[in-house]
């Protein structure tokens, strides 16, 4: 890589040619401001529309001054990013910001996390001196997502999120001049549009001019109801977290601790979503084989490869963009909605709750479960849901601190059973290549009748956005003509390459295991905003290894609850009445 060598504030600094001004700087420890910069570290992407000015610094020889997320470096180059020309045109953009932005701060849901609202207070802004005409638009409320466009500041970062990295090209700039928003075509509605709910545009927006549907209130209110048995299922990720929220290193597993505030909070039974990873297992891996087999036979209606479907926005994506392989996900329902139809239409009867009475939460880290949840497949005939609602890591930590809980200072506690106890394969859900390797380790001793005595698939594994994989599975290889090839891909950008190559031909594989958000679930929408830094999503996942390697029962099928389950009520994976309450069908939708 080709070095130039240029000063920044006095300090010599060498940077690869075609660097930018911002991660010069950086490299040196300078801080320089900005609103519109994103760059997701670790995978490659970065927005360089320099349409705030809150980064502009002074180049010797420039006359004017320059955008630093957009600037790239030269040998020689003499950069300063502190002189008083400099700190007064930042003052000034700011100003002019803020005199077309709301002042409802202390009632907004980014009050406390906007970074308009940090450089306001970096910058000493007491007094807005410009005033005028305020822009004024309509709230778009979708199921997981509410854009307040009021409060959008056109910084674009959302754009670049929503057609750069996860490809789905909802949002863009519209309109022009005192117009301009950033909104999707015509101004639609978001529900109205290929938009997956991932959430991701929500995890860069600066200011609150995308935020989740909030479901605090109204779990209080249940809550606060002692007609309503109030249960709650808490996914792998938000475990290694949450924590962030209250001073704890990324990565860091605070699950006892968790199932102690939700347990102050008044739930009746805190369950696992875990759990129900490892009953998703049971039921995607005998798929895999079914097909596999069949395949195999000849039978030329099975399709391979298999794709997971744990990832609504992942399925939402699939809908719009692949109507022609809507036969290839696994029919399996993600594990919120099977432990919501398990809970509601088994573990109820057992416990003698009618389902009407039952409430069943999920805390999901992402916001793409709002909607999933919101699914009319997902109801029985009289309107009653599965899963209840959903609300996020974010606002779990939230209401634990309205509810005056000293979360460091709780005692640790265990989840409640029989929908709590987990397998490592369950808490692995939560990362990329975690749902394929559980899946490969309980489908490899089901196909060769062996015990898996190394169950670390490491080959899975990894942080590259599309990967392909080989396992070797005794007496399949041999049928197979190959070794087991898998692809995974996390981002729904890597997903589109991944799908079609290999709807070109140009890539063969019997299983695909695909998530929305980079990382993975603990990449997530809902999760606490990690601004960009990769690293901190790499330590969440990191997290969920430790669990998984740190558990005695490490594949699905040797859960002792799971296999109650069957023994008692399903019969074994597949079945009928497994299939009639644990599998579903996708629909093809439009694209705009």
């Amino acid at each position: 890589m080709e070095m130039v060598k240029l000063i920044i504030d006095g300090k010599a600094v060498e940077a690869p040619k075609g660097a930018t001004i911002v991660a010069a700087a950086k490299s040196l420890g300078i801080t320089i401001p900005t609103l519109c910069h994103l760059q997701m570290g670790g995978v490659g992407y970065k927005n360089d529309c320099a349409s705030c000015r809150v980064c502009v610094v002074e180049v010797e020889g420039r006359r004017n001054l320059a955008p630093a997320c957009a600037t790239p470096v030269y040998d020689g180059m003499v950069v300063t990013t502190n002189s008083m020309k400099v700190m007064q045109k930042r003052k000034t953009v700011l100003e002019l910001l803020l005199s077309d932005h709301p002042k409802d701060c202390l009632a907004c849901s980014k009050n406390g996390e906007c970074e308009l609202q940090d450089l306001a207070m970096q910058f000493g802004v007491r007094e807005i001196r410009f005033a005028g005409k305020e822009s004024t638009y309509r709230q778009d409320v979708s199921p997981s997502i509410i854009r307040d466009i009021d409060k959008c500041i056109m910084c674009r970062r959302c754009e670049t999120m929503c057609n750069v990295i996860q490809t789905c090209g909802v949002l863009s700039g519209v309109n022009r001049g005192f117009e301009a928003v950033v909104a999707p075509a015509f101004e639609q509605d978001l529900e109205d549009t290929a938009c997956t709910y991932c959430g991701q545009c929500v995890a860069v927006c600066p200011v609150g001019a995308l935020h989740e549907a909030d479901h605090t209130w109204r779990l209080v209110k249940d809550l606060a109801n002692p007609a309503k048995k109030v249960v709650v299922q808490v996914a792998p990720a938000v475990r290694v977290a949450l924590g962030e929220e209250f001073g704890f290193e990324p990565g860091t597993n605070v699950e006892g601790k968790m199932i102690a505030a939700l347990r102050k909070l008044g739930f009746d039974m805190v369950f696992d979503t875990n759990w129900s990873a490892d009953l998703t297992i049971m039921e995607e891996a005998s798929e895999l084989i079914d097909r596999v087999t069949k395949k195999l036979a000849g039978d030329e209606d099975v399709k391979l490869p298999i794709l997971t479907s744990c990832c609504p926005a992942w399925v939402k994506f699939f809908e719009h963009n692949y109507p022609d392989m809507l036969d290839v996900p696994s029919t399996a329902k993600s594990p919120q909605q099977m432990f919501g139809a398990i809970a509601k239409n088994v573990w109820a009867k057992e416990e003698g709750i009618d389902k009407k009475d039952l409430i069943v939460v999920s805390i999901m880290p992402c916001l793409a479960k709002k909607y999933e949840a919101s699914r009319e497949e997902f109801a029985d005939k009289d309107g009653n849901p599965d899963v209840d609602y959903s609300i996020s890591t974010r606002e779990l930590a939230k209401l634990i601190k309205q509810a005056n809980i000293n979360f460091n200072g709780l005692d640790e506690e265990e989840v409640d059973n029989p929908l709590g106890s987990y397998t490592g394969a369950g808490v692995i859900f939560g990362r990329t290549g975690g749902v394929i390797e559980a899946a490969t380790r309980t489908a490899y001793e089901w196909i060769t009748g062996d015990t898996l005595e190394s169950v670390d698939f490491t080959v899975l594994r990894g942080m590259e956005s599309v990967r392909v994989a080989e396992v070797s599975i005794p007496g399949l290889d041999e049928k197979l003509g190959s070794k087991f090839r898998i692809g995974i891909a996390h981002g729904l950008g890597s997903a589109r390459e991944l799908l079609d190559k290999i709807r070109s031909g140009e890539e063969t594989v019997h299983a695909i295991e695909i998530m929305a958000c980079k990382g993975g679930c603990v990449g997530g929408g809902g999760q606490p905003y990690h601004h960009g830094d990769f690293g901190v999503i790499v330590k969440r996942a990191a997290g969920l290894t430790s669990i998984d390697e740190g558990k005695e029962l490490r594949k699905s099928h040797e859960n002792p609850y799971i296999k109650e389950l069957y023994e008692k009520h399903l019969g074994k994976p597949m079945s009928h009445k497994a299939h009639d309450i644990l599998h579903t069908e996708y629909f093809p939708k439009h694209k705009m």
